[in-house]
């Protein structure tokens, strides 16, 4: 029996980590390069293929399989996505305030690898930034108004629907989606730093299924995490792609139609290449700090220019209304806003789980030396905290624009992507604002890219953090490639075709989830500290 051995060597106390016949790597093989690891990179290449093969061959008909897929899943399961989010985010509530919060992610003695600063912004662009800039004005306008249906049934352009509106918004964006990251990657930085096996999700079920992770219980985990990420991905940077072209087309007078869409990604991509042959710290920590920066000064430009006194009153007021509205909005017996549930509610937790392995593993990855608590304490509470403030101040702003009757906005939202640029046009430097706009959403694009490929290289590599750069080419050129073909594939309903491959290979790794649950639990207790 030997040791995994893996760069965070577990804790220090032998009787800490597990040991296995597996060594990291041994069912790898050297192809042109490629450090495959077999059969996990076969399988989830070649299915990815030819999904794209027959979209482009037969994109009519594939785009009404994946809205069929897409309303099949949220509609026969919206009841398991409920209950899965709840569950995982009482379950890091209780990992948080439990002794089990002491343990530090590779043991006593572990030190941070990156400071807080760079920590915190890297956990933002891998995790909700392209979202945040597309959703940030729309979604909480799209509710008051009834253009994207009202929760609840609340009667539209009321004081009710905007209360609602903000609550729904940051119940989409607040602690269930974290919760959801942290679970996964507290668990991945667990097994790997605590228990000396390799980065890759598998891992994770180790004291369920001990030694036949090695086998195919784990390359289908491995395989499904690999889809989940890939489709997640996917529609984040089909959602980037469109809004940058609705930005450029807003300011330039640019088409904004697919083939913009598809050579934005196209450059996306190559740079998203460039960054992630840099590697983790070359590339990514860059980007995530610019990323910060950029973030934070759109947001006190609008606090400043904007109907700031009503933004802070409303900072207030939303929190206090969310916090009341959670039980109403986590209900799913008895709905009568069955569309809005659906397409809203339920899309979401299946979205946020795609990217659970994705961003779980990013954040493992970046999270060395923290405690549990602390872990905790940041991945839910800071996200938290910033998602009220975003949300409040970018959709007070457009809220407050209809209500006087300004601009575009009040006539109707024409283009959801478009929402964010209508509503800088009715503030001052409204073309540098919304140049810069665009500036952040494509760095946000390329942080989400380079780091997605670096997670699916360390999977498919079986768990080795530093996988050949061809390798780290391939894969991030064909996250490029599927978020292509699910936009040529939609067709004039390109956005549903995004969701659906999002929401479908979030289905079965939901259960993944749940089950991992179980599994952290058994191993956190096995080193559980003191009273």
């Amino acid at each position: 029996m030997s040791e995994v051995p893996n760069e965070a060597t577990g804790n220090g106390e032998d009787d800490d980590t597990y040991t296995t016949d597996y060594e990291v790597g041994q069912d790898n093989i050297d192809v042109l390069g490629f450090d495959i690891h077999n059969p996990v990179f076969f399988l989830a290449a070649g299915l990815l293929i030819a999904f794209c093969a027959a979209v482009l061959t037969m994109p009519e008909q594939a785009g009404i399989l994946l809205r069929g897929a897409r309303d099949w899943t949220i509609h026969t399961f919206d009841w398991f996505f409920v209950i899965i989010t709840n569950v995982v985010f009482l379950f890091c509530l209780y990992l948080a305030l439990s002794p089990l919060g002491k343990i530090r992610l590779g043991g006593d003695d572990a030190k941070p690898e990156f400071s807080t600063t760079s920590w915190l912004s890297m956990l933002f662009a891998a995790g909700v930034g392209i979202g945040m800039i597309f959703f940030g004005a729309a979604e909480p306008l799209g509710y008051y108004t009834d253009w994207a249906g009202t929760p609840l049934n609340v009667e539209p352009a009321t004081e009710a629907a905007e209360r609602f509106a903000f609550s729904a918004t940051i119940f989409h964006w607040g602690i269930i989606p974290w919760s959801i990251y942290a679970v996964m990657g507290l668990a991945l930085a667990f097994f790997a730093f605590n228990k000396g096996l390799p980065l890759t999700v598998r891992s994770t079920f180790y004291p369920i299924f001990g030694e036949r992770i090695w086998g195919w219980p784990g390359h289908i985990i491995d395989l499904l995490a690999v889809l989940a990420t890939l489709f997640g991905l996917a529609t984040s940077l089909g959602l980037g792609a469109q809004q940058a072209a609705s930005g450029i087309s807003f300011l330039f007078g640019v088409p904004s139609g697919l083939a913009t869409q598809v050579i934005l990604i196209c450059v996306i991509t190559s740079l998203a290449i460039f960054s992630v042959i840099r590697g983790l710290d070359g590339g990514v920590k860059i980007l995530s700090n610019i990323n910060i920066v950029l973030a934070i000064l759109v947001l006190l430009f609008v606090i400043i220019a904007g109907p700031t006194s009503q933004i802070f009153k409303n900072i207030a007021l939303n929190t206090y209304h969310y916090v009341a509205n959670i039980p109403a909005l986590s209900n799913w017996i008895g709905r009568e806003d069955t569309a809005f549930f659906h397409d809203w509610t339920i899309f979401y937790w299946a979205w946020w789980i795609s990217w659970s392995p994705f961003v779980g593993m990013f954040i493992a990855r970046v999270s060395y030396g923290r405690s549990v608590r602390e872990f905790v304490a940041a991945v839910i509470g800071v996200p938290f905290i910033v998602m009220i403030i975003w949300f409040t101040a970018f959709g007070t702003t457009a809220l407050e624009q209809v209500k006087a009757g300004i601009g575009a906005l009040p006539e109707g939202i024409s283009e959801f992507p478009l929402v964010w640029f209508q509503m800088f046009e009715n503030l001052p430097f409204s073309q540098i604002m919304s140049f810069v706009s665009i500036l952040l959403l494509l760095v946000f694009f390329v942080t989400s890219s380079d780091s997605g490929s670096l997670v699916i290289d360390s999977i498919t590599a079986g768990g080795k953090l530093h996988a050949p750069i061809p390798q780290r080419i391939f894969w991030a050129s064909l996250e490029g490639i599927v978020a292509i073909v699910l936009l040529v594939g939609g067709g004039a309903q390109a956005l549903s075709s995004l969701q659906a491959g999002a929401v479908t290979t979030g289905l079965p790794f939901g259960v993944i989830l749940l089950i991992c649950c179980v599994s952290l639990y058994k191993g956190m207790k096995s080193i559980s500290p003191s009273e």
